[in-house]
């Protein structure tokens, strides 16, 4: 317990500084774009950030807040890394606690070699872990989130989507309910990004967007469907070595389907990631951000599309109690 104690520690205090970090290097936006120094090609992003963040308020509905009104360059290539981990013959995801938001199924860390090494650790002890770069985090209002730099190597679309998610946990996070937070800011970000090309009314971006989302959507219920299998496999009672052969199976067939993939997508990214090594914590996480977001997108069609009445009604599931959440993400689940 002691030592377990000391881990914990250690955690917490890598994590203030780190966030202290972030917080050393904002800039004021307004401030760098009147700066002729500034660089054209990043005070572009920027002034793109910003509009962004004005569209999100005005016509998504989402918290006028400091967030993404000042810039920081942390000078790497990804906000924290994420460990996920599972045991190696179940599904449902380590979880870890923390006081603010409750308990969450990864655990963040500001530097890669601390969070390979917590995922080594893990997977020691006979567990499937695994690390993943993330881009931008919310702190859920408790600071102003600036616009990072490891949030600005991709596309405009991206970008809208990454503000607009970030906004909607400062919108609404409900207290150690991963799945039903992800499935709420999911679902803003991508009805947001729809509704911001619209309104740019760039048609060729509009319809990449949408088929990046086919593919993506493809590539999530093949994830999906692997993980059910599992879960078949790892409910059967099967003896050890009789669920490995199986599940090992099942993740070579994951490989071929995804990598098939690229055909569509006209690139290598597919089988890129199917040449990783794949196992149980990559299927958790897609769960952790999709299995909600059907739900949800009932009841914006309910709502006649309109977000302030989703946001009305995901507040009210939110002020629920659990087993009343637990149900919409079961019903979720059947569709």
């Amino acid at each position: 317990m002691g030592l377990s104690g000391c881990a914990t520690l250690g955690w917490y205090g890598q994590a203030a500084s780190g966030q202290l970090d972030i917080l050393s290097k904002r800039e004021d936006i307004a401030q760098l774009l009147a700066d002729p120094d500034t660089d054209p090609v990043l005070a572009e992003r920027l002034a793109l950030a910003l509009d962004i963040r004005a569209f999100a308020v005005a016509e998504l509905g989402l918290p006028d807040s400091r967030s993404y009104t000042r810039y920081a360059d942390l000078g790497r290539e990804a906000a924290v890394w994420n460990v996920v981990a599972t045991p190696r013959y179940a599904l449902e995801p380590k979880t870890w606690c923390y006081p603010l938001v409750g308990c969450l199924a990864y655990r963040g860390f500001f530097d890669r070699d601390r969070a390979d090494a917590v995922a080594a650790e893990l997977s020691a002890q006979g567990m499937d872990a695994a690390v993943f770069a993330v881009p931008a985090y919310s702190t859920l209002g408790w600071f102003a989130d600036p616009v990072l730099n490891t949030m600005l190597g991709r596309g405009e679309a991206w970008l809208a989507g990454l503000i607009f998610h970030e906004l909607a946990h400062e919108q609404l996070f409900v207290r150690g309910e991963t799945a039903f937070s992800e499935g709420y800011a999911v679902t803003v970000e991508r009805v947001g990004v729809e509704r911001w090309l619209s309104a740019r009314g760039d048609a060729g971006a509009l319809a990449r967007w949408h088929k990046e989302q086919a593919l993506q959507a493809e590539f999530t219920t093949e994830l999906m469907a692997a993980r059910e299998r599992l879960g078949s496999i790892y409910g059967s009672g099967l003896p050890e070595p009789e669920a490995e052969t199986a599940r090992a199976a099942v993740f070579a067939d994951l490989r071929a389907r995804v990598s098939a993939l690229d055909a569509r997508a006209g690139d290598e990214r597919f089988s890129r990631w199917a040449s990783r090594e794949i196992n149980n914590a990559h299927l958790a996480l897609a769960a952790t951000y999709e299995s909600a977001v059907a739900g949800f997108m009932r009841l914006l069609a309910a709502c006649e599309e309109e977000l302030a009445c989703l946001h009305k009604r995901a507040a009210a599931l939110g002020r629920a109690d659990s087993a009343t959440r637990q149900r919409f993400l079961s019903d979720t689940d059947r569709s």
